[in-house]
């Protein structure tokens, strides 16, 4: 594991826009394509941005193919959709063909979505699933994807996707679970703030409680995890 950080949060997010390139080309080069996994929430905004404007020409775009690490269970014209949020930052700036988003089938029901991005997923990768680069952001709560505290999510073993209702926002989510995360290459946090400090400690340094801190549970197999974060965010850490 490798701990990147910077004074500023714009610093982390102009690390990653360069990591992202990076593992692109190398992917293109290789297997001429690229898979990457975007992280919900609002932290990724920046860096879409960054991304669209900053390196529209430094890789092609038309070999990258794009996923969602968890979808919260709206349409995907809502003011909540991952998809939206990625489609207004990324992929209208970008030549991205709809064929290279796979986008959570939210028309379905719960079970039923989460089982179709598996199969999707699946049928993507002919059943070796392992993303170039899987982006996750983590919560004040240190969850991550869609894999909050106290959830069935948390004990998976076996499925790749699976559908969530969180109880206390009365809402159903699909998220990646974390045997798919940890298959990956290349995994990367992006986060910062001084509100996520207790959260990174309690990952990072805190005893081993996957239950109440979710985020512990990501460990790839054979891939590279970094974290990209801000001096606010790492604060509480002794180690840094």
């Amino acid at each position: 594991m490798s701990l990147n950080v910077f004074k500023e949060s714009n610093e982390a997010i102009e690390a990653l826009a360069k990591v992202f390139v990076e593992k692109a080309k190398t992917a293109i080069a290789q297997n001429n394509k690229f898979s990457v996994a975007l992280s919900g929430g609002s932290s990724p905004k920046k860096l879409y941005d960054v991304l669209a404007n900053n390196y529209a020409e430094a890789i092609d775009w038309t070999k990258v193919y794009f996923f969602f690490g968890d979808e919260r269970y709206v349409a995907h014209d809502h003011a909540d959709s991952n998809y939206l949020l990625a489609k207004n930052g990324l992929f209208d700036a970008l030549p991205i063909n709809e064929n290279q988003i796979f986008k959570v089938d939210t028309s379905l029901d719960p079970a039923s979505a989460a089982l179709e991005y598996q199969r999707s997923i699946c049928a993507f990768f002919d059943n070796k699933t392992s993303f170039d680069l899987i982006i996750l952001g983590l919560g004040d709560d240190a969850h991550t994807a869609s894999i909050f505290p106290n959830t069935a999510l948390i004990w998976i073993d076996e499925e790749l996707v699976k559908e969530v209702y969180l109880e206390d926002k009365k809402v159903y989510r699909i998220s990646f679970t974390a045997p798919l995360i940890n298959q990956a290459k290349e995994i990367a946090f992006l986060t910062f703030g001084a509100n996520k400090a207790d959260a990174i400690k309690a990952v990072l340094e805190g005893e081993k409680d996957v239950e109440q801190y979710p985020a512990q549970l990501i460990k790839p197999v054979n891939g590279n995890l970094s974290w990209f974060v801000d001096e606010a965010a790492v604060s509480k850490l002794e180690k840094k």
